[in-house]
């Protein structure tokens, strides 16, 4: 099982254990971190499970599309590593990812 390190927007950090295939915003939301909305499920139409992903995993994830890349600039803390969390499907090769929970906008 591939394991995801969270951070939350309180700075704690917990690694939790998850189902391959998951979404990192689903294995996020399954684990109890109240705080990304993820309002629209999964489908990539708001900005709402913003995350931080450490750059070092850069390589490895999927390249952005361009809906992802577009809703991600309507927020006020997009940065380098900015992705939205349900386009990023866990694998065992991203196990040990490393996320920080973006501030909300």
């Amino acid at each position: 099982m591939p394991k995801l390190v969270v951070t939350n927007r309180e700075g704690e950090t917990s690694t939790i254990e998850v189902e391959e295939g998951l979404s990192v915003m689903e294995a996020i939301r399954d684990n109890g971190f109240d705080e990304l909305l993820a309002l629209c499920g999964g489908c990539c139409s708001c900005a709402t499970c913003h995350v931080f992903v450490d750059d070092k995993a850069g390589g490895q994830l999927p390249e952005m599309s361009e809906d992802e890349d577009d809703l991600l600039e309507s927020s006020d803390h997009r940065n380098e590593t900015s992705r939205l969390s349900c386009q990023i499907p866990l694998t065992d090769e991203l196990s040990g990812l490393k996320v920080t929970i973006a501030p909300e906008d």
